[in-house]
């Protein structure tokens, strides 16, 4: 009887695992972000236009590789203005001084995501573990500085390998509590099959 009491335990810990991967397949979409950033202006887009960057990293630990975590970006002056990030830290002489600008244009960049070549408005970006910088200039002399609406809008699941892993672990949670449910008519049946 105690052994049938006890079969409860996994097959609620099986319940739960179940749960999260549902959950996890389902890729809930968490509340978005906005904030205003400036647009930076460029008189001159010959030599080619300054970058604006974040002075401070984006920093995802090495825990978040158990989650696959896309960041959709969405700016509203795309006719005017770029998004993109690059990994941290920036390229030598091209950090940002105090009031976010830097000395370099687009092409001393390389983009993770988005970037001087996305003209529509919006990306996604697949956050991996690691330090991240989100950079931002003017397309040609139509900048003139102002500010903008930024909006971020982050989706989370687990990464494929924990999914399976967890399906795995509910369905050997769930086999064992029947196992343990059903033990003693199983020792039953091996006794009789035994003493014939």
């Amino acid at each position: 009887m105690m052994i049938r009491i006890l079969s409860v335990l996994p097959a609620v810990m099986g319940v739960i695992c179940a749960l999260l991967l549902v959950v996890s397949l389902y890729g809930p979409t968490l509340d978005a972000n906005r904030i205003k950033i400036p647009l930076v202006p460029c008189t001159d887009d010959v030599t080619g236009c300054p970058v604006g960057m974040t002075s401070e990293d984006l920093s995802s630990p090495t825990a978040f590789m158990l989650l696959d975590i896309e960041l959709t970006i969405k700016w509203n002056e795309s006719d005017s203005s770029w998004i993109g990030v690059i990994a941290s830290p920036p390229p030598s002489g091209c950090e940002p001084d105090s009031n976010g600008l830097t000395t370099c244009t687009a092409e001393d960049f390389d983009f993770i995501a988005g970037g001087d070549s996305e003209m529509d408005g919006t990306f996604a970006f697949d956050l991996k573990p690691g330090d991240y910088r989100f950079a931002t200039a003017s397309i040609g002399t139509s900048g003139i500085g102002g500010n903008q609406l930024v909006t971020i809008t982050p989706e989370i699941s687990l990464n494929p390998v924990a999914e399976v892993l967890l399906g795995l672990v509910a369905i050997l949670l769930f086999a064992g509590s029947g196992e343990m449910f059903v033990h003693e008519k199983i020792l039953g049946v091996w006794k009789r099959f035994k003493e014939a």
